[in-house]
C-alpha cells in the first residue's frame, strides 16, 4: 500500500442529462478515520450543441457504428481536458491527481443473456489518455467495473464521499443527488460505513428535461415554472409508480436504458391519451420524480431511519427545480424529513459528484477501496479504476 499523502486532485463528472463537464478542485489529506477533503473551486463547462446531440445519440443507441463510438471517446477526452484546463486556468493551482467518471453511455447492472452467457456491462467514455497527456498529470478513469466483476451494480458510487462528508453521530441523513437519474445513500446516526444503503430511486430530471425539449426546445424546465403552471395527472402517475424498478428492493441502479427516449415517449402518449396537455406533461414527470424519491423513503428507509427525524440533503441540477424541491418537502415533511439543499450542508450541489470522483481516484492512487458493498452490492470492498500515467 502506497503511503497516504495530501494531494490537490481535480474530480471530472459528466452525468446522464448529458449537459456539460463539473470539475471539482479538491485538497485532499489522509486523517486518523476518514479523509479530509476541502473542495477548493468549482467550475462547470457546457456541451458545444453538436458535442451534446452526439452523446445524446450515442446512449443506449440501439443501432450506432464502432467508429461513431471511438471517435466520440476521443472527442470528450478532448472535452474533459479542455473543461480541466480551464478550471485551473480560472483558478489557479497545480494538480497531482485527476479522476474523470468519463460520460456513461450504457449500463446494464443485470445480467441478460448475451453469446451464450449471462453478461452485465457498463461503459464510460472520454479517452483519458488524452487528459494526462495535456494536464501532465496521472489520471484515474473506469470507476465502476471492477466493483462489477466483484458482484456489485457498478453504481452508486458516491456513498463513500457522503459517509465521509455528512455521516453524524446523532441525526440520520438521507443524501438525495437528482442528476439525469435520481439516488440517494442513507446513513442511520452514528453507523458505520458498512450500515449505510444507496441506490437510484429512478428518473431524476431525464423524462422532465426530454419533455421539456420536445415540447418547448429548452435543454430544461428553468426553476420548474413549467411544471408549476399546469395540473399533474393522476391518471398517468399511479400505474407508473406501480411498475417494477420502484418496488424493488435495493441494491439497485438505473439509467437510461429503463427511463431514456423510449421511457418518456411512451409516458408523452399517455399524458396525451389521458387529455393533458404539454405543461401537464411536465407537471407530471416532475411529480414522478418526486413521488418515486418519496416512495423509496417510505418503503425501503423506515427500518434504517427509525422514528427520529432526518435531514434530507438535495444535491445535483434537480435542486435547482423550485416545484421539484416543493413537491418534496410537502411529501417529505410530514414524514420527520427537515428538506434542505446540499449547500446548506456545506457542499455546493453542483460540484458533489464531480468531488465524489476526486475522492475516489485519490483512493485508487492509494489503493484503497472506493466502493461501498451495502451500497453496491458488491461481494467485498475493493480497489476501483485504472491508471493512465503521463
Amino acid at each position: 500500500m502506497t503511503a497516504a499523502r495530501a494531494m490537490t486532485v481535480a474530480g471530472v463528472m459528466s452525468g446522464t442529462s448529458a449537459d456539460g463537464v463539473d470539475v471539482a478542485l479538491v485538497r485532499i489529506a489522509p486523517a486518523a478515520a476518514v479523509p479530509k477533503i476541502k473542495l477548493l473551486a468549482h467550475h462547470a463547462v457546457t456541451y458545444p450543441a453538436a458535442l451534446r446531440k452526439a452523446v445524446l445519440a450515442a446512449m443506449n443507441a440501439p443501432r450506432t457504428s464502432t467508429a461513431e463510438l471511438a471517435r466520440l471517446n476521443w472527442r470528450l477526452g478532448m472535452a474533459y481536458a479542455e473543461a480541466v484546463r480551464a478550471a485551473v486556468m480560472k483558478y489557479p493551482m497545480n494538480l497531482d491527481l485527476i479522476g474523470c467518471h468519463g460520460q456513461t453511455i450504457y449500463h446494464q447492472a443485470q445480467g441478460a443473456s448475451y453469446a451464450g452467457r449471462q453478461v452485465a456491462c457498463t461503459w464510460q467514455i472520454g479517452e483519458p489518455a488524452l487528459i494526462a497527456r495535456e494536464m501532465g498529470v496521472p489520471v484515474v478513469s473506469n470507476f465502476r467495473p471492477a466493483d462489477m466483476a466483484a458482484g456489485g451494480q457498478g453504481a452508486p458510487l458516491v456513498p463513500l464521499l457522503d459517509f465521509v462528508l455528512f455521516a453524524h453521530p446523532k441525526r440520520a441523513r438521507v443524501l438525495q443527488n437528482i442528476g439525469g437519474i435520481g439516488n440517494l445513500t442513507a446513513i442511520p446516526a452514528g453507523a458505520s460505513a458498512d450500515k449505510l444503503i444507496a441506490f437510484d430511486t429512478g428518473p431524476g430530471n431525464m423524462v422532465i428535461d426530454a419533455l421539456t425539449a420536445r415540447l418547448f426546445g429548452k435543454k430544461y424546465d428553468r426553476d420548474g415554472r413549467i411544471a408549476a403552471s399546469r395540473r399533474v395527472l393522476d391518471g398517468v402517475l399511479g400505474p407508473l409508480l406501480r411498475e417494477p424498478y420502484f418496488r424493488k428492493a435495493p441494491p439497485k441502479s438505473a439509467g437510461r436504458e429503463q427511463f431514456g427516449t423510449a421511457f418518456a415517449a411512451e409516458f408523452l402518449r399517455s399524458c396525451k391519451r389521458a387529455g393533458g396537455g404539454p405543461e401537464d406533461a411536465v407537471a407530471t414527470a416532475t411529480a414522478l420524480t418526486a413521488e418515486s424519491i418519496a416512495l423509496a423513503c417510505e418503503r425501503f428507509l423506515g427500518p434504517l431511519i427509525g422514528e427520529s427525524q432526518a435531514d434530507f440533503i438535495v444535491s445535483g441540477g434537480g435542486s435547482r427545480n423550485r416545484t421539484l424541491m416543493g413537491m418534496l418537502r410537502q411529501r417529505l415533511g410530514p414524514r420527520g424529513y427537515k428538506v434542505m439543499l446540499s449547500d446548506e450542508a456545506g457542499l455546493p450541489s453542483q460540484a458533489k459528484e464531480a468531488v465524489a470522483f476526486a475522492l475516489l481516484a485519490w483512493q485508487t492512487w492509494h489503493r484503497l477501496p472506493g466502493n461501498v458493498p451495502s451500497a453496491t452490492g458488491g461481494s467485498r470492498p475493493v480497489i476501483l479504476g485504472e491508471i493512465s500515467y503521463v
